[in-house]
């Protein structure tokens, strides 16, 4: 899931050629930002795209939100700016901006070992971790992806969901306590704190670390500290199989009708097209698990322009939200700032000198492609998409993401 965002440079007379029919826009027009609807317009024509949602906030304001292409497109219903998406790795700065009001109300610590709060709940309380290294594992390790696992050398326990289950003899498919089971009997993959490597586990045991210490569930806890203060009230946990769909949620569209092995269900062992039931998504709350719509997100990033009045965050927090990691996680080889790096829970990018910086986070799963901005001149965005890649096989966040950058700077006067 991790991208190397605002790295790319793509222009929109690059993209394939497609058909010429432009795909229905749903919600106000503004002619100011016609930049926007054009980007958007070409770019769901050219990759054939199903739909799509772009919201863009400034000003501490929601100033566009669109909906176009398809959110059914069997029935051929146009999708609405508000529609939900599967937003898959957005979901961990979202999980992150928890756990640092936990941290702010003395609930935890950012250097506490994950470990020692993990045993307080009865489910892992008899599970003696088998790496002696579990006991060096931070929450702010969990938060900057240096917790000790790498899912390129013993691959990514999120996905596994019936060999995980058949391991920990619990049922199929694993759900969060399985999967942490599991791994408490495996060795880590690196000492903790030495890298970043990229890991969706680490958020889920983090999800976990809110319902121990806040006592609620992680979706809950979330809605009412999390979503509530910015006036989100329609983000929820998503299903994987489609009669769990929320209310007002698109369907999703793997390229090429991808086909996977049914995790759960009535077809469970059978092919399935592979969003929907290929994985276990309740499984990924914490890390890749929420719905949400483009306005929603927007509504959520751009609490922290304004650090001196955020509703989720002090200020202080929210700077340690966004700084350098130690060591190689922050630094390359020569001891030199690295030119982005991973924060807690936010990817970041500095720029200039005078202390501004890009923050986002991405997200894939199959049938779903997203990302969030926070740019460092005040505007925020969110892309969301109801398919996975483009016509050249990249993720469709991945491409869109320059092209947003380039519409914004197009922009000559701000409703």
């Amino acid at each position: 899931m991790l991208l190397s965002c605002l790295t790319l440079f793509i222009s929109v007379s690059a993209l394939p050629c497609a058909s010429a029919q432009s795909p229905p826009a749903t919600g106000e027009h503004v002619p100011a930002l016609q930049p926007f609807d054009d980007l958007m317009k070409e770019f769901v024509r050219r990759h054939s795209v199903p739909g799509a949602a772009l919201a863009v906030a400034r000003g501490g304001k929601v100033v566009y939100a669109r909906g176009f292409g398809y959110s059914d497109k069997a029935m051929q219903t146009p999708v609405q700016p508000t529609a939900l998406f599967r937003i898959a790795s957005i979901s961990k700065p979202i999980t992150a901006v928890a756990v640092m009001q936990l941290v702010e109300r003395g609930k935890l610590k950012l250097d506490e070992p994950a470990w020692d709060i993990l045993k307080r709940h009865p489910s892992y309380a008899q599970r003696k971790p088998k790496d002696e290294r579990w006991a060096t594992i931070t929450v702010r390790h969990l938060l900057q992806h240096r917790g000790g696992f790498d899912r390129s050398k013993s691959g990514d326990p999120m996905f596994n969901p019936i060999g995980i289950a058949q391991a920990v003899n619990r049922p199929a498919p694993a759900d969060t306590r399985s999967v942490i089971l599991y791994m408490l009997g495996r060795p880590l993959d690196f000492d903790p704190g030495r890298k970043m490597v990229y890991s969706n586990f680490g958020y889920c045991v983090l999800g976990r670390i809110i319902e121990i210490v806040s006592g609620q569930t992680y979706e809950d806890y979330v809605k009412q500290h999390v979503l509530k203060p910015v006036g989100v009230t329609t983000m929820r946990i998503g299903a994987t199989l489609p009669e769990g769909r929320g209310k007002d949620e698109v369907w999703y569209h793997g390229k090429r009708r991808k086909m996977g092995t049914a995790v759960m269900g009535e077809r469970a062992g059978k092919q399935v097209e592979a969003p929907y039931g290929s994985f276990h998504l309740e499984a990924m709350d914490a890390h890749g698990g929420w719905i949400a719509s483009a306005v929603d997100l927007v509504k959520f990033a751009q609490a922290f322009d304004d650090v001196n009045n955020c509703p989720l965050l002090k200020r202080e927090s929210i700077e340690t939200l966004f700084e350098r990691p130690p060591g190689s996680a922050g630094l390359d080889k020569n001891g030199k700032p690295k030119a982005f790096y991973c924060g807690l829970g936010w990817f970041v990018r500095p720029v200039g000198k005078s202390g501004g910086r890009n923050t986002w986070h991405a997200g894939l799963l199959t049938g779903t492609s997203t990302i969030l901005v926070r740019r460092h001149d005040g505007l925020t965005w969110a892309v969301l998409f109801n398919s996975d890649t483009g016509q050249n096989r990249k993720t469709l966040a991945g491409l869109i993401d320059p092209l947003v950058h380039r519409a914004a700077n197009q922009v000559k006067h701000w409703p």
